[in-house]
């Protein structure tokens, strides 16, 4: 009777220790995008399956051909509202991973990339400004953007920043204004908003959503004279029939940005918003700027530099 007792109360014990390993696997994930939103970093980035590539993709995106969309831009700066246009450029290039730039040749070792090139011109008052990011996101979606790149130029000066994936997220930054200077500094690797643009591109099923730890845009950060770093974020996505709407709040930043892109392949994106403060002291407020799209091209941009091309720019609304 004794040995049976003890027998079964083994069982109850193992039971109990199955139960209590189960509740724990299942809410890893969880924990995981608490602990990314409570701290503002993620400690370890988790490594993810490589996915395979969809056929559809595959005739879209290696066809030769640069995806190229305008927008009409009215872009808050100043605390005031800018007329002017955005260009998102997309294509796939192999990525060399050590030197983190566009490879010369073909090689096994090289990582295909969605490539995007995004940008910005408007003028405040006399002066423009022209603006540009890249983002180098791998086309089998199991890891972060390789590489980030930002500058922006106007007649007070230019800043450059440029953020690379290595063990750590390397960033190196340069600016005109003796606060910011040059500067090194290393991140522990979480979402960064620039590569979300390629992921909705490629997979938006897999965007994140929830409670998370985001980068902001380069862009913002740099404009805003924010310091660079990871910051709390609640994410959004909502199906509206044809078109779907990505959300990124930043509570802290006063911030809310808004990508409206189609719900099936290949996920064009139609137009954003973003609002947030602008504007100097008591007189700044919340603004928003938004862009709306013009005209999207598939076409080898590159090989089309002579003057006979020209007309192109207009077919895309762009002076």
């Amino acid at each position: 009777m004794k040995k049976w007792l003890k027998f079964e109360f083994s069982l109850v014990l193992f039971a109990l220790s199955i139960s209590i390993f189960e509740s724990c696997k299942e809410n890893t994930t969880q924990e995981a995008s608490e602990m990314a939103f409570n701290n503002g970093k993620t400690e370890k980035a988790l490594a993810l399956p490589k996915k395979t590539i969809s056929e559809d993709f595959k005739k879209y995106w290696y066809a030769g051909e640069a995806e190229i969309t305008s927008y009409k831009l009215e872009q808050a700066r100043y605390g005031e509202l800018r007329e002017g246009n955005a260009v998102l450029v997309f294509v796939t290039e192999p990525f060399l991973k050590d030197k983190q730039v566009k490879a010369d040749e073909k090689n096994p070792d090289n990582i295909p990339v969605l490539k995007l090139n995004s940008t910005k011109n408007y003028l405040t008052g006399i002066y423009p400004y022209s603006i540009m990011s890249s983002s180098f996101y791998p086309v089998h979606d199991h890891q972060h953007a390789l590489k980030v790149s930002f500058s922006a130029q106007e007649w007070c000066g230019q800043v450059y920043a440029q953020l690379n994936n290595k063990e750590t997220f390397e960033i190196t930054s340069h600016s005109y204004f003796e606060s910011e200077g040059d500067q090194e500094l290393k991140l522990d690797k979480t979402i960064l908003e620039d590569e979300l643009w390629n992921k909705i591109r490629i997979n938006p099923e897999e965007l994140p959503v929830g409670k998370v730890a985001v980068i902001p845009s380069m862009e913002f950060i740099r404009l805003s004279h924010k310091e660079l770093n990871a910051y709390n974020a609640i994410i959004t996505l909502v199906n509206d029939g044809d078109l779907n709407w990505y959300q990124i709040e930043y509570p802290e930043l006063e911030r809310t940005l808004k990508i409206s892109f189609k719900s099936t392949f290949p996920y064009t994106i139609e137009s954003w918003s973003d609002s947030y403060k602008s504007g100097f002291g008591e007189n700044a407020r919340v603004m928003t700027s938004t862009a709306t799209k013009i005209k999207r091209l598939k076409t080898p941009y590159w090989r089309q530099n002579s003057n006979s091309f020209l007309p192109l720019r207009d077919t895309l609304g762009l002076r």
